[in-house]
């Protein structure tokens, strides 16, 4: 029996220091008030908690997402926009950090990207990773 742990065998898990963000995926649903986010991340020994913040044309926050200790390196989860009204652009920043209860967080990678909300789709941001 073979078993594969991983979906590319010549690509080993990296330790902490190593995990990055490959690429970050948004689908805007029709009603525009709601988003598929989806994230590809490298391959990780330890598991990594992802922060993602979302702020609008004004600089308000607009939406927010936390995944503490993700089990696998590509996800994708819905997020609900707060304004009443559109106010673009909107601004994503996508943190990936780790945390112990007896240390302070430490942040490995940030990225940031901007995107619109006018109309329904997938826009994808891809990162060296």
């Amino acid at each position: 029996m073979d078993i594969k742990f991983f979906d590319d065998p010549l690509e080993q898990p990296r330790p902490r220091e190593d995990v990055r963000i490959r690429q970050i995926g948004l689908f805007i649903y029709p009603d525009l008030r709601r988003m598929m986010f989806g994230v590809e991340l490298t391959p990780f020994v330890e598991r990594p908690s992802i922060e993602v913040l979302i702020t609008n044309g004004d600089g308000q926050p607009a939406g927010s997402l936390h995944v503490i200790e993700t089990l696998t390196p590509n996800f994708s989860l819905t997020m609900h926009l707060r304004d009443r009204a559109t106010v673009n652009p909107y601004e994503l920043t996508a943190v990936l950090y780790y945390s112990w209860p007896d240390r302070e967080r430490v942040e490995v990678e940030r990225q940031t990207v901007s995107f619109e909300v006018t109309q329904p789709g997938e826009q994808l941001f891809k990162f060296a990773g």
